[in-house]
């Protein structure tokens, strides 16, 4: 009995050594309420996104939430300031430029006969009908990616011998609202809600323009759009009287320079679905934003309204989010329509872009069967976007 006494001693006074020993950070119990939310934004936002896209894409959203909640894919758009070698050798890595791979997939003369069979004639304004658009792609907007399924990572940029960096990662269904601008010899572009400045660095490769306005309503977000554009584009350029980089408030823009602008991009503020699902930092579904959140569709629309006022009549506008919800994405666009239309006299007609659904079906999925604009939805095998867009042309 004693001995058995003198080992439980020996073996708590072991037990007592061994704690003194242990580094204290890793004793103390985690104080859950101090240090962690009990429902963090990323959870909030996955909540809202299952009851919400749940009901708006059926079938379709199983396999989308799988995607969002996986490593997104990225494209390189190639600077075409810097030096040719550089597209030479991401080719030889197995990537290929999406743009120009669209092969028989969408011959203008398919498409324009497809669509005339199944709608008819479309030449309505505004939501009464859509116009088909001939396809016209802007040849200097060079984007490479890897193969379907191939999921490598693109290596980060290296300056060339002037400083210039080759190419631009970013989700490469992005360039699309910017080959949907149709960017044209000398035409005045407006980026509305240009930060952080890879559609704003798409639309200057075109190489054709006469102007360009880029603004952001963020000072911080326009620094960095700044910082973005001097990585990329020559000096000269960038201090001409060709690029000018603005803070203003968007939503007024078209009380300041209406009737303007060729092109205008509006490329709106949204829940950005990605990162709402992947990083609790700066995230809308903190609690602490919840009023900017359901703001969003009134801002979305003000900044619609006054792209549209900044264009010339006969000018063209692209509205695009990055986010799946119907209400930031198509209701915006019929209220904007509507409010343009009844106190401001604009009449618009909605411009088709389902043929870029035929063009660049073998690269991203695109949703099926939305009436008003076209939209990129995550696939695992293709894990692009959300991205939503909608043009619209100017009547009056």
């Amino acid at each position: 009995m004693m001995a058995l006494l003198t080992d439980t001693r020996f073996l708590l006074r072991k037990v007592k050594d061994l704690r003194c020993l242990t580094p204290r950070r890793n004793r103390v119990k985690e104080k859950w309420a101090a240090t962690r939310a009990r429902h963090p934004p990323t959870s909030l936002a996955l909540q809202n996104f299952d009851a919400t896209y749940g009901v708006q894409l059926g079938q379709l959203w199983p396999s989308v939430r799988v995607a969002l909640l996986s490593e997104r894919k990225y494209g390189a758009l190639f600077n075409n300031f810097s030096q040719e070698t550089v597209l030479a050798d991401l080719e030889a890595l197995g990537c290929r430029d999406f743009i120009s791979d669209t092969g028989r997939e969408a011959q203008p003369s398919d498409i324009a006969a497809e669509e005339e069979s199944r709608c008819g004639s479309m030449n309505k304004s505004d939501t009464d009908g859509q116009q088909l658009s001939p396809v016209q792609l802007n040849p200097h907007i060079r984007c490479l990616v890897f193969p379907r399924g191939d999921i490598t990572r693109f290596k980060p940029a290296r300056p060339d011998m002037y400083g210039l960096l080759g190419y631009y990662l970013m989700d490469a269904a992005s360039v699309l609202p910017c080959l949907a601008l149709n960017v044209q010899e000398d035409h005045s572009v407006l980026d509305l809600c240009a930060a952080p400045g890879g559609k704003t660095l798409t639309i200057l490769q075109t190489q054709s323009l006469g102007f360009l306005c880029a603004n952001d309503t963020s000072v911080s977000r326009s620094s960095r759009l700044r910082k973005v554009l001097h990585s990329y584009v020559p000096k000269q350029l960038l201090t001409n009287e060709k690029v000018r980089i603005t803070s203003f408030d968007g939503t007024k823009w078209g009380e300041v320079e209406s009737n303007s602008f060729d092109r205008v991009l509006v490329d709106v503020p949204c829940t950005t679905d990605r990162h709402s699902l992947m990083e609790d930092d700066n995230n809308i579904f903190s609690k602490s934003r919840t009023s900017e959140r359901r703001r969003l569709p009134q801002l979305q629309t003000e900044l619609l309204l006054a792209g549209i006022e900044a264009a010339c009549p006969g000018g063209e506008i692209v509205y695009s989010t990055c986010t799946l919800s119907q209400i930031q994405n198509q209701s915006v666009v019929e209220q904007a329509i509507f409010l343009a239309r009844e106190n401001r006299g604009i009449h618009l007609q909605v411009v088709d872009l389902r043929p870029f659904t035929r063009m660049f079906r073998k690269t991203f999925h695109f949703a099926p069967d939305l009436h008003l604009g076209e939209m990129v939805i995550p696939h695992l095998a293709a894990n692009f976007g959300p991205i939503y867009m909608c043009k619209l042309k100017r009547l009056t």
